[in-house]
């Protein structure tokens, strides 16, 4: 599934939370063509699926270059799910009623995403995935970290 070339940009994110919530942390790896970065924070009260969707977030903020195909690769069904089968249109077309749902980061990546076309792939998690691997290893390193950061949307509704 996974295709590499020069005018491609392949993403993979992972998110984590200790306790669920508690102190969390997201790992991006971005890929374009021979040349790869690496991205990863974390915060001191948080859930895992905040972590994930901060994680693509992150990856879309850091591009200077729009309108570009964007693939990008995770382990979160809730994040795919959510994009891929319209949960997150029909959430805005509603005003996310029935439910907080993460809006101030969906938000976020509604306002992202429509610079560029992009395509989620849901890959298995802790499995054989080198790189969807590396990106919990940075998640859970920053999870673990030392000055982590205030998810001010999350900390603030609860």
């Amino acid at each position: 599934m996974e295709q590499k070339n020069a005018h491609q940009l392949i993403i993979y994110t992972d998110g984590a939370a200790r306790g669920n919530p508690g102190p969390g942390g997201y790992g991006v790896v971005l890929m374009w063509g021979d040349k790869r970065k690496e991205l990863s924070a974390g915060y001191r009260h948080t859930t895992n699926n905040r972590m994930e969707l901060m994680a693509v977030i992150a990856a879309l903020s850091s591009l200077t270059k729009k309108n570009i195909p964007v693939t990008i690769y995770t382990d979160s069904q809730y994040v795919v799910n959510t994009v891929e089968k319209k949960w997150l249109d029909n959430w805005i077309r509603t005003d996310f009623k029935g439910g907080k749902k993460n809006r101030d980061l969906w938000m976020q990546y509604h306002a992202l995403a429509k610079h560029f076309k992009i395509r989620f792939y849901w890959v298995k998690g802790h499995a054989s995935n080198v790189h969807n691997n590396r990106c919990d290893e940075l998640a859970t390193q920053a999870a673990d970290g030392g000055n982590l950061l205030v998810d001010e949307g999350y900390e603030e509704g609860n």
